[in-house]
């Protein structure tokens, strides 16, 4: 996983008034769970630009007011019209304790059936893993290369080394549709 550092500051009072004060501000209200206790931090809005408008999957290092945490991100909350971050929940990685997280699908490979003309279809773009921190790539890499027209590539071909994935295994993860054109010339 990529890394990313984001500075925070502890909260003193906690309720709606005091979040929305703090949304004013241009800071986001957040809480870190999953350790000994939770702790409540408030975040510059500026700093979640890379970590939550990104595919990517990142390992935050959380500092508030000094003292580090390991984190993934958990949740983000945002306003219905506007979309300003309402509230951000990160999840504290504990060493030993396995974490959930979803991770981006990356097709590689040239299919035979794109090139007869079908057209690939990325059905499912993040896969959910359960697994070791240490253990979590950046991205799953699915090969198309195999695929020919009519197709698809399945949950269950996909191998994670270190890690548990998830979703159901009959999920389609990507395709190859044939097109209208083709198909009263390959049943002719």
């Amino acid at each position: 996983m990529k890394k990313l550092e984001i500075v925070g500051f502890k909260r003193a009072n906690l309720g709606t008034k005091s979040a929305n004060d703090l949304r004013n501000e241009a800071m986001a209200p957040c809480v870190l769970y999953g350790g000994s206790e939770q702790v409540h931090f408030a975040v510059p809005m500026i700093l979640f630009r890379e970590l939550l408008y990104s595919a990517d999957v990142y390992e935050v290092e959380l500092n508030i007011e000094g003292t580090k945490y390991r984190a993934i991100l958990q949740d983000a909350q945002f306003h219905p019209v506007n979309e300003m971050i309402y509230h951000v929940d990160f999840l504290e990685i504990q060493k030993g304790k396995p974490i959930k997280i979803a991770v981006p699908i990356k097709v590689t490979g040239n299919s035979p059936g794109v090139i007869k003309g079908g057209k690939m279809v990325q059905k499912l773009r993040k896969v959910t893993l359960r697994g070791q921190a240490e253990n979590i790539p950046d991205f799953v890499t699915v090969d198309i290369s195999g695929l020919d027209l009519g197709q698809t590539v399945k949950v269950n071909k996909l191998a994670v080394e270190g890690c548990e994935i998830l979703n159901p295994m009959s999920n389609p993860v990507a395709t190859i549709d044939i097109p209208r054109a083709l198909r009263g010339k390959l049943t002719a």
